[in-house]
C-alpha cells in the first residue's frame, strides 16, 4: 500500500494512492489517531475481497452485503494546491462512483472533506453518502444529544435511538446522560448506536487530543437506519464515528455530496463542563 502525506504547520494527513482511504490524522508531534486494521480478515464478495485497512472511508447507506463491500482499490489521484481528490472507479453492480476531496486549512489544525457519490448507471439509486472514520481504541466517544422539548407543551418525543442486534443496553462502557452519550472505547463485545443528531458534530478524546467532525443536519429530510444521521460503532480493533447525509434517490448522471469538517484540539478546556467532569 502506497502512502502520501498532506500537512500544514499544525497537522498531518496520510492517504493511500491504491485504495480509497485516509489512513493517518495527527497533530504535529502527536501519534496517529486513526486505527490500523490491516490484520482484519477481508470480506469476500462477488466483486473481490473488501479490505477494511483502517482510517477514513466513504460508503453509501443503507448497509448491505455485497453492495456496501465492493472493493475500492482502483483509485485515481488529483493533486490540489491545498489538498487532493481521491476517486474510485465506477462500482460494478451499483454504477456508483465515489470521490473524497481533502483540503487543509492554512492557519489551523482543520481539514475539510467533501464526499461525493456519482450515479454512472442507467437507473435511479436510493442511497445516502456515509462517511466513516475508524479511530484507535482507548479513548472516549462524545455524542451530543437533543435537548429541550420538541413542542411547546413537551408532549412529543425529541430523542430516538437505533440499536443493533449485538448492542447491550447495560454495556458498562456506555454512560447515558441527558446532554451527551459518552462511550469508553475498549475492546469488549461489539456495540453500535445511531440517532438523529441536530447538533451536527461527533467527537473523540484520545491521548490528550480531541477530534471533532462536524456536518450538516437536515431535520426535514429522511435518513437511513430509522432516521440516523450519526452513528457510532465499537469493535475489537477500532471505534467508528459515522455521519450520514439524507437518504434520497440519485438519478443517472446526478451526484450528491456530504461534507465533514475535522478539527483537532488539545486541552480539556475545549470541551463542555459536563464532558470534562465525566472524563475526569
Amino acid at each position: 500500500m502506497n502512502k502520501r502525506i498532506l500537512k500544514n504547520d499544525f497537522l498531518q494527513i496520510e492517504y493511500l494512492t491504491d485504495w480509497m482511504r485516509v489512513v493517518g490524522l495527527s497533530l504535529t508531534g502527536k501519534p496517529n489517531l486513526m486505527a490500523d486494521v490491516t490484520s482484519q480478515p477481508p470480506t469476500p464478495t462477488p466483486y473481490g475481497d473488501y479490505l477494511f485497512i483502517g482510517g477514513h472511508r466513504l460508503w453509501h447507506a443503507p448497509e448491505d452485503l455485497p453492495r456496501s463491500y465492493i472493493p475500492d482499490n482502483e483509485t485515481s489521484i488529483t493533486e490540489l494546491p491545498d489538498g487532493v481528490i481521491l476517486e474510485s472507479k465506477t462500482e460494478p453492480g451499483t454504477g456508483i462512483r465515489k470521490q473524497i476531496e481533502i483540503r487543509l486549512a492554512a492557519d489551523k489544525p482543520s481539514v475539510t472533506l467533501t464526499h461525493t457519490l456519482i450515479n454512472d448507471g442507467m437507473w435511479a439509486v436510493e442511497l445516502a453518502p456515509w462517511a466513516i472514520t475508524q479511530l484507535r481504541l482507548g479513548g472516549t466517544a462524545i455524542l451530543p444529544m437533543p435537548v429541550g422539548n420538541s413542542d411547546a407543551a413537551g408532549l412529543l418525543h425529541n430523542r430516538q435511538l437505533s440499536l443493533w442486534p449485538y448492542t447491550h443496553m447495560n454495556d458498562p462502557r456506555m454512560k447515558w446522560d441527558d446532554k451527551f452519550i459518552l462511550f469508553k472505547a475498549d475492546a469488549l463485545p461489539p456495540f453500535k448506536v445511531g440517532y438523529f443528531n441536530p447538533h451536527g458534530w461527533l467527537a473523540y478524546w484520545l491521548d490528550g487530543v480531541l477530534f471533532r467532525k462536524t456536518f450538516d443536519a437536515y431535520a426535514d429530510l429522511p435518513y437511513p437506519d430509522n432516521n440516523c444521521n450519526a452513528e457510532m460503532y465499537c469493535g475489537e480493533r477500532f471505534v467508528e464515528l459515522e455521519s450520514l447525509a439524507p437518504l434520497l434517490p440519485l438519478d443517472p448522471g446526478d451526484s450528491t455530496t456530504h461534507t465533514e469538517k475535522w478539527d483537532l484540539f488539545t486541552g480539556l478546556d475545549v470541551m463542555p463542563q459536563e464532558v470534562r467532569i465525566a472524563l475526569g
